[in-house]
C-alpha cells in the first residue's frame, strides 16, 4: 500500500532563539534534512566559523559580508556575494565585518544535525529519501574554490546552480516584486527532499499532499507563510511551489543532497558543470 507523505518540517528562525555556542561571535540558527543541513549565522566582526575536521565539502555564501577562508594549507579573500566550496578538513571563516552568512552541510555534521530545530523530526531516518551518494572528486582534487554569483546571472532563468560531490544549491536572483500567481511551478520529487532556504522577503509555501487509499490519512493543503530567515523541507511526492509577498524583495535558495541529475543533464544549468563531474552512470 501505498505510504502517507511526512510532514513538511524547517525552521521559522526568524522567531526562534539563536544558537550563542556553535561559533564565537556568532548567533546561529540551524535546520536539517534527511541528507543536508543548514546553518545560518548572524556574525560579527571578527567572529571564526571553524570545522576540526568536516568529512566531506560545504557551501559557504556570504552574500553580505567579506570572509577569509582557511582550508589546510590555502587561504583566500571571499567577497560579498560569493559562493565558496570548502574541501573536507579543518576550515576557518572569519567575518570583515558585521553579517549574515551561510552554510550548507551534508548530513555528516552530524554535530549540526544534532543542534537543528527540526531534529525531532529525523530521530529515525526517513525511508522514502534516497541515501546520499557522492559524486566524482572535483577534476582537480578537493581545493577552495569560490564563485561570483553576479557572474552567473542569465536573462533566460532566476536559476543560478552549484554542484559539489554532495550538495546542490539554486541560489536564485531576488524577486523584486511579488510573484506572479499565474506563473508558479507546482512539482514533486519522486525520493529526494528539497530545502527551501528564505534569506530575504517573506514567502507563502504552498504544499499539497498526495491522497492514499485510506482517506484517514490525507493531510489537507498547507499554505505556510515564513519569513526570512527560515528553512522548508520539503518530502518526497509533496506537491509544492512557492510565492513571495511583500515589498521586501524575495530571496530564496533551493537545497539538495545528493545534486540533481535531471539539472545537471540541462546543458549549461549547473555553473560548475566543468569543476565536478557526474558519475558515469548517469546517462546523458
Amino acid at each position: 500500500m501505498m505510504a502517507p507523505a511526512r510532514p513538511a518540517s524547517g525552521g521559522w528562525h526568524y522567531k526562534e532563539p539563536p544558537l550563542t555556542d556553535v561559533d564565537s561571535g556568532a548567533k546561529t540558527w540551524i535546520a536539517r534534512g534527511a541528507n543536508f543541513v543548514t546553518v545560518v549565522s548572524d556574525l560579527e566582526s571578527g567572529a571564526v566559523l571553524a570545522r576540526s575536521d568536516n568529512a566531506d565539502e560545504y557551501m559557504l555564501l556570504n552574500d553580505q559580508v567579506a570572509v577569509t577562508v582557511t582550508a589546510g594549507d590555502e587561504t583566500i579573500e571571499v567577497p560579498p556575494d560569493s559562493l565558496t566550496i570548502v574541501p573536507p578538513g579543518p576550515s576557518r571563516v572569519v567575518a570583515a565585518r558585521d553579517g549574515q552568512i551561510v552554510r550548507v552541510f551534508s548530513d555528516k555534521a552530524a554535530d549540526l544535525a544534532a543542534r537543528a530545530s527540526n531534529a525531532a523530526s529525523y530521530r529515525s531516518r526517513p525511508n522514502d529519501v534516497a541515501p546520499l551518494e557522492p559524486w566524482p572528486e572535483p577534476v582537480d582534487g578537493y581545493r577552495l574554490r569560490t564563485y561570483a554569483l553576479a557572474d552567473h546571472v542569465r536573462p533566460d532563468t532566476n536559476m543560478r546552480i552549484f554542484r559539489s560531490t554532495n550538495l546542490m544549491l539554486n541560489v536564485m536572483t531576488a524577486r523584486n516584486v511579488p510573484r506572479d500567481t499565474a506563473k508558479l511551478t507546482p512539482h514533486s520529487h519522486a525520493d529526494f527532499e528539497q530545502g527551501s532556504l528564505a534569506i530575504g522577503g517573506v514567502y507563502i509555501h504552498h504544499l499539497r499532499y498526495p491522497w492514499t487509499p485510506d482517506m484517514a490519512t490525507w493531510r489537507d493543503d498547507e499554505h505556510l507563510e515564513m519569513a526570512s530567515p527560515s528553512v522548508l523541507v520539503i518530502p518526497p511526492t509533496v506537491i509544492h511551489t512557492s510565492r513571495n509577498i511583500g515589498d521586501q524583495p524575495g530571496r530564496l535558495i533551493d537545497v539538495f543532497a545528493p545534486p540533481r541529475v535531471d539539472f545537471s543533464l540541462r546543458e549549461g544549468l549547473v555553473a560548475n558543470a566543468g569543476d565536478y563531474p557526474m558519475p558515469e552512470t548517469v546517462t546523458r
